[in-house]
This record gives C-alpha cells, structure tokens and sequence, in this order.
C-alpha cells in the first residue's frame, strides 16, 4: 500500500501526527509518509493552502488519507468524488489528540487495518463500524499484496451469508486467513478458493487470485521498437489472454509479463503490461539457459515453476509457479532516468510531477545543495551528493545506476532545461555508445525557473519577447556574451540574466551593463530576485541608472526591461507592479 499523507490543520495536531509517522517509517524504511500541513499555521513536511482541494488532490491520486480533524470536515471535502467503492484509497480520521480513530472509506483498501495499527501505536481502541470485520477479525474482501479478488460483486455475496450463518471451507494456500475467525466446516456448502483458475461463475464460492503465473513475450511484437504499429500493444494483450484461456487461467493471477532485455524500449511491451496493470520485467538469457522461451524464464525465475504447454505459436509461453511471486524477483525492471527542476526553492512552487519522481526513485543525484532542497526523502532511498562543477561526471553516473534497472532522478533548481543539468543528461547520451545506456527510459519533467519566478512577483515583465542569458564565461567565452548581449538590447528584448555575478567574476556584471546602456535609457525598468522562493527571499525595482552591481550577487535574479516596460502603484497596500505590455505603441 502507498504510504499514507498525514494531514493537520494546526499545530496541536502535530505531536500526533509525529507518532503515526513514526509507525510507517519504522515498519516500512522505505515509506515516504509526510505530515501535510495548513500553510501558515504549523510548520511541516508539505504545505497546503486549502484543505477541501488538498485533499481531493490526494483522494483522486488515490493517496490514502489520514486527517487529524472532525470526520464531518473530511466527509464534506471528499464527498463529491465518491463513487466506485472498489478503487477508492483508505480515508481515516483521527481525534487531534489521538483519542479516536475512525476509518471512513476505502474498506475494500485496507483502511480497517490502518485503523488497528494506528490505534494499537496511540493506545486506543479503533472505531471499525464494518460487520465482517467486527465478527471475523479481517476483511475477507481485501487480500494481501500478491493475491485479487476475482469477483467484489460476488464477494459481498459470500460475505453476506457467513454474516447470516453460513459456514465455509478454505481451499488452496491462504495463510493471512489463518487467524481470522471464520465460522469453518469441512462440508461447508460455501468455499474460500485461492486458485489462479478462473472463476466459473459459482456462487457459492469466493475465489481469489494468486499472482502465480509469469507470461514471457517472445513474439507479438516484442521487440519492434519505436517504429511498432498502434496495435502492437492490443496485439500482445490479445496473445497473452489467448494463452491465459487455454490454460484456464484468469487474468487477474498474471504477476508480470517478461521479456527479453533487447526490447526494453519496445512501448508495445509497456503498452499491454499497463493494459493487464501488472508490471514489465526483462532478462538476458544465457546459452546455458536453453533454447527459447524456456531460456527466458530460466533466467529470470528464482524459484519452483512449470512451464505450461503453448499448442499455438503466439509467441507467448507461461509459467505458473505454485504460490505467489513477488514480481521484484523477476528478472529485472527498465531503468528509468528523470531529470526534475525543483522550481525557485518553495515547495509550493515544485511541479506535482517532480515530487511524485522523487517519491518513486530508488536513486537521487544532484549538487549537494538541490538535493537537501528536495527533501524530505524517503529512508533508504540512495543519495548522491556532488560538487556544482561536476556535471557530465554526474549525468554518466546516472546514466551508470539506471541501466542496472533503478530509478534514478537527477536533481535541478528552476527548470531543468534552462542552464541546468537536461542538457548534460542529453549530452552524454548522446557521446555514449552504450546500449544499455540507450535502453534507460529517460524523461526531463519542467520545473519553474528563476526567471519566471521573479518575473511572477514582480508582475509580468516578461509580458513580451524576451531572451535569458548566463554572465557566466566557465562554459563559453566572454567574447560570445557580448555579442549576445549587444544583439539582445539592440532587439529591444526584456532580457534576464542568470549568474551575473561572482567572487571570481566581479567586474563581468558592469561590463554587460555598460553593453545594456548603450541602447537602453537611465529610466529602464529592472527586477532584482534575490533567493526568490527561498526563506528571506527579497525583491526589488529600481531603474538602470541606479543599478549598481553592488546590488546584485550569485544569487539574484536580474530582470532589464525593453523600452516599453513600466511600473505602476495600484491597491491599498500601494503594491508596485512592473510589466511589459504585449503590444507596441
């Protein structure tokens, strides 16, 4: 189960929500379990601004909930997205003080469960209101990890007459059962079925799943590469489940789809694992694992299983072991890469897909500086730290960790793309000649650059073209700067400067000015972003003839205007706003 958000609206709250935290980091090292909290009330891991719309947020990621409020507050903010009870996440409502523990949605989740161990960690009793839980100690609907219910209408069926006074008999492995108080009769008319055939249809029977079988795609597609058809995917679904019905299997008891490494790339394979939601493993056979498709499976299964029969030649061969397999044991996953921009610093200011990479990654790289803003992060997840200077060294290093088949997202402020580390990344995929390197899903998720960032504040001074430009000469010569920056204030482009200024670079800041004054007059509007996003951030206009670059420094944002950039005062609070209109007089 996704690790819980832990949401609080103040800050008599937060000592509970400390100890229920606790308890998902100590059970599980990996949980990324974060207390959210009201901004501006109480300081936390995540803040929001809204609770109604957080926590639908959360609820439609199907992130479970636990609010540390009245349980009316959490009922009226998720109401209108109630609507299929099979695939809604756990919602739980806990008492400030932890006095009460109330699970509101998500039975068929494992709230009850949540419910016992948070109340079992506060010392209280949970107050569970569902009946077969309340008489059988577990819900009989919600197996574990590794097993699905082949049928939740039927299997609220089955509950209802053990409810009423029926007995049952349990066939096949179901040790999460053993505890549970069932009313068991060895000639009980109604049977508990754990079994990877398909249900038939008989109702006195709940039947549920294993994940026991591996299907390994050889052909169908596999292998076709970017070029494959837009049915290519449909195509291996298709032969899978044509293997899976001559077998008598159900669907639901696939634990993975495997297939060789030289099709990673193939989006046909990732198309029919998403379509079953089951995941995509890969192996390299070796000539000492036979001949084909047996030589797949023997490479990647680690444990007993038998190879069933395939009359047709649809290029899938299945193996079904005889309990549940944990798809992390088979073979190996694709690597992925993501490069991430953090935004200016602000939480708030991250892209949501930034933060759900960095919740998923096994591996985070970045100068050390990003990567400590990017926290919190989970226990156990590997960090690497480096110098600021050391970009191509650490863009191989990823690429080195993710062709081992982890995920690994590479760290950087603003926007990746805007003179961080997407082009390194790009760069030295491009100079590698390494397959396994070429095989690495590699995404660049956008963040919120500094440029934008300070432009926000001030208003929109980038309200029309403008162009960016790094002071810095580490990476290209002075002279291609000024060539820039005499073309850029001869357009009459609003232009933004990143690096402007260092202590290794002092007077490089003036000369670029000294350029910008031969084509702008004194009266020229600028923005200066210091630390914008960041604790102490300031902003401040001023025009470019008082600017000084004494008042600038590595971490300031410098925003010049065009000639038609203005200012203006406006509100009760005299607020100054700075933007540069879309049209030209």
């Amino acid at each position: 189960m996704m690790a819980p958000a832990i949401v609080i609206l103040g800050a008599g709250a937060l000592a509970t929500a400390r100890r229920i935290q606790a308890l998902y980091v100590e059970r599980d090292a990996g949980a990324n379990c974060q207390v959210h909290a009201l901004q501006g009330r109480v300081d936390a891991d995540v803040p929001f601004t809204e609770l109604g719309a957080h926590l639908c947020e959360l609820y439609a990621r199907g992130t479970p909930i636990v609010a540390l409020c009245a349980a009316g507050i959490v009922i009226r903010c998720v109401a209108p997205l109630l609507s299929n009870k099979g695939v809604e996440p756990p919602v739980l409502a806990v008492a400030e003080d932890g006095s009460a523990v109330v699970p509101l949605l998500g039975g068929l989740a494992g709230v009850n469960v949540m419910a016992r161990e948070i109340a079992a960690a506060l010392a209280v009793p949970p107050a569970i209101t569902t009946s077969g839980e309340l008489r059988f100690g577990t819900c009989v609907l919600n197996p574990p990890d590794g097993y699905a219910l082949a049928d939740i209408g039927q299997g609220k069926r089955f509950v209802s007459d053990l409810l009423a006074g029926e007995s049952t008999r349990i066939e096949g492995a179901a040790p999460w059962l053993d505890d549970a108080q069932l009313p068991r009769a060895a000639s009980a008319r109604l049977a508990i079925r754990v079994t990877p055939r398909a249900w038939n249809g008989r109702e006195d029977e709940l039947v549920i799943h294993p994940r026991s079988v591996v299907a390994a795609v050889i052909g169908a597609g596999a292998g076709a590469g970017a070029g494959a058809g837009a049915g290519a995917g449909a195509e291996i679904v298709a032969c899978v489940r044509d293997a899976l019905d001559a077998h008598g299997l159900a669907p639901l008891s696939l634990a993975a789809l495997l297939a060789s490494s030289d099709c990673m790339a193939d989006p046909a394979l990732a198309e029919a694992a998403a379509s079953f939601n089951v995941p995509l493993r890969f192996a390299q056979p070796r000539p000492e694992d036979g001949e084909p498709p047996a030589n797949l499976l023997h490479a990647a299964l680690r444990i007993p299983y038998e190879i069933l029969p395939n009359d047709k030649d649809t290029g899938v061969t299945l193996a079904l072991a005889p309990l549940a397999i944990d798809p992390a044991t088979i073979g190996r996953a694709r690597g992925r890469l993501t490069v991430i921009g953090l935004g200016p610093g602000s939480a708030d200011l991250m892209v949501p897909a930034a933060r759900r990479a960095l919740d998923e990654a096994s591996d985070i790289l970045g100068y050390d500086t990003y990567v400590k803003m990017a926290g919190p992060l989970r226990t156990g997840q590997r960090v690497h730290g480096t110098d600021n200077r050391e970009e191509m060294q650490r863009a191989r290093h990823a690429f080195e960790l993710a062709s081992e088949g982890r995920s690994v997202v590479m760290v950087s402020s603003g926007d990746p793309g805007v003179f961080a580390m997407a082009a390194a990344v790009l760069e030295a995929l491009e100079a590698s000649q390494d397959p396994a390197w070429a095989a690495v899903e590699l995404s660049i998720v956008p963040g919120v650059s500094a440029a934008l960032a300070t432009a926000a504040q001030a208003g929109a001074p980038l309200g029309h073209d403008f162009c960016m430009l790094s002071l810095s000469d580490n990476l290209k010569p002075w002279t291609i700067i000024e060539k820039r920056l005499r073309h850029a204030a001869e357009a009459d482009l609003v232009m933004a400067f990143y690096n402007p200024i260092s202590r290794a670079r002092p007077w490089q800041l003036d000369k670029a000015l000294d350029i910008v004054r031969a084509y702008r007059a004194d009266t020229t509007q600028v923005v200066l972003g210091h630390d914008i996003g960041r604790p102490g951030g300031t902003l401040r206009t001023l025009t470019l003839g008082e600017l000084r670059s004494s008042d600038v420094d590595m971490r300031t944002m410098v925003i010049v205007g065009s000639s038609t950039t203005r200012k203006f005062t406006s509100g009760i609070d005299g607020a100054e706003w700075v933007y540069t209109p879309r049209w030209y007089e």
